[in-house]
């Protein structure tokens, strides 16, 4: 099999609507986006991403999952957070969620991953849009 090259910059950003259905818009707007690098299914591979997130102002994303493949997650800006909207994980960091793994994140900023899969996509539970919770002590 030949070396397949894909030059990702020149990709526009479509919304994920394959894993993430409707929910991948928020009023009209796509805040789950992605560029599908390879997808080699056909032929008992696996999907690649680069998936974006872009929650609204003032708000987090939150899915739930359950792997149906390894899914493989190069953190590569912004990261996870909590109900507060505090950031728990940066940018940077690796993260696997083995076949069957039911897991879930929070994402209060624009971040964006590379995300491999060896065989199919996330099955994805629910997405939902929340206000960001104040933190105790926050005088907001």
């Amino acid at each position: 099999m030949p070396t397949i090259r894909t030059d990702y910059e020149a990709m526009p950003w479509l919304p994920c609507t394959e894993m993430f259905g409707t929910a991948a818009l928020y009023d009209g707007n796509p805040i789950i986006e992605a560029k599908t690098l390879t997808d080699r299914r056909a032929d008992g591979g696996g999907i690649s991403y680069l998936l974006r997130f872009r929650p609204p102002e003032g708000k987090l994303i939150k899915v739930v999952a359950v792997a149906r493949s390894d899914e493989h997650i190069f953190n590569l800006g912004g990261g996870r957070a909590t109900k507060a909207g505090q950031p728990v994980a940066a940018s940077g960091g690796y993260s696997i969620n083995p076949k069957g793994q039911p897991h879930s994140a929070m994402i209060a900023a624009e971040t964006t991953a590379l995300v491999i899969y060896t065989g199919e996509p996330d099955d994805v539970t629910s997405v939902e849009v929340l206000d960001i919770e104040q933190a105790p002590g926050d005088d907001r």
